[in-house]
């Protein structure tokens, strides 16, 4: 078995355990990332209750591991990161929308999930060249009955209890933007960005961290928390969100930030050219046309020899003439 090394939550570190004395309590799917559709590697665990992301970060050149007195030859680190299911079953829900845009009838969610399965999952019997593209039915069908999924459904769905059994759930887009706000909302505040040197450096090298822009400085918050949701977002659901906020001020202030750093590199790349006048030894100004007269002239000893008498004087190549 191979062996790798990695940083995994603690819940899943737990399961794992757990696994060893009472079974299997972990599963590993390949599903679509919900921005980029690209098949991506996550970690179902804690009985189906949780599900990680699995990411592999290798180092630019290649690396190992010392493990007591053996070498481990992978020098990848693999990060898990607990995940919203939410975010994963946005794809998969979209891709039942009818093209008119309606939003279709409310169902139990058995009957969801098994049109997903057949619509959604790759057909064994007609496999896609690219292999990498495959969607294995049964990893769909495990993160769909999960209890993870079942729990998100809230928080992309309209829900109706019919009975105490029942419930029937359609996709709703108001639902779902509202839960990205309440997000947004979370991730804006500052004890969180103030964690993240990468935001507080835009956010200072944007001109929000000054006194008196405490409105804008609210704004660009806002803004980041945004990019940082977007990042498991589909495209068109990402533009719906951003579609809720006014940044029309904010906007406005980075504009005028723009234009005053191409202002000042113009001012500064004319300053460079009236600095190519130089000053001269008495302090005069020189300029390049005064350099190059400088050039055409030599020095006071080859000026006195050019004004010498040389008649009569035998040319210098005439002792090297056969005699």
């Amino acid at each position: 078995m191979a062996t790798y090394f990695g940083i995994l939550p603690n819940e899943l570190i737990d399961s794992i355990s757990a696994a060893q004395a009472n079974g299997p309590s972990t599963r590993l799917l390949r599903l679509p990332h919900p921005r980029t559709s690209i098949p991506s590697l996550l970690a179902l665990y804690a009985n189906g209750n949780q599900i990680a992301e699995v990411q592999a970060v290798a180092p630019p050149n290649e690396r190992s591991w010392f493990l007591g007195d053996n070498v481990v030859a992978d020098g990848r680190l693999l990060v898990m990161t607990p995940m919203d299911p939410t975010f994963l079953l946005i794809p998969f829900l979209l891709a039942l929308q009818s093209p008119d845009g309606s939003l279709g009838q409310l169902r139990p969610w058995d009957d969801i999930a098994e049109d997903l399965v057949t619509k959604v999952a790759t057909d064994p019997a007609d496999p896609p060249k690219d292999r990498s593209t495959i969607l294995d039915a049964a990893d769909l069908a495990a993160f769909l009955e999960s209890s993870c999924c079942r729990s998100a459904l809230g928080n992309i769905c309209q829900c109706e209890a019919i009975t105490p059994e029942i419930t029937v759930y359609r996709y709703s887009p108001p639902t779902l933007i509202a839960y990205l706000q309440r997000k947004v909302a979370r991730l804006s505040e500052s004890a969180l960005q103030e964690g993240s040197k990468t935001v507080t450096r835009n956010l200072a090298k944007d001109g929000l961290m000054e006194d008196g822009k405490e409105e804008l400085l609210k704004l660009g918050r806002t803004r980041a928390a945004c990019d940082l949701v977007s990042q498991y977002l589909p495209r068109e659901v990402y533009n719906a969100l951003k579609a809720t906020y006014d940044f029309t001020s904010l906007d406005a202030h980075l504009k005028t930030l723009h234009e005053a750093d191409i202002l000042t590199a113009a001012e500064n790349g004319a300053k460079g050219k009236k600095g190519a006048a130089g000053k001269g030894k008495n302090g005069t100004t020189t300029t390049a046309a005064d350099s190059k007269k400088r050039k055409g002239k030599g020095s006071q000893g080859v000026e006195k020899l050019k004004k010498a008498n040389t008649e009569g004087m035998s040319k210098l190549s005439s002792y090297f003439t056969k005699k």
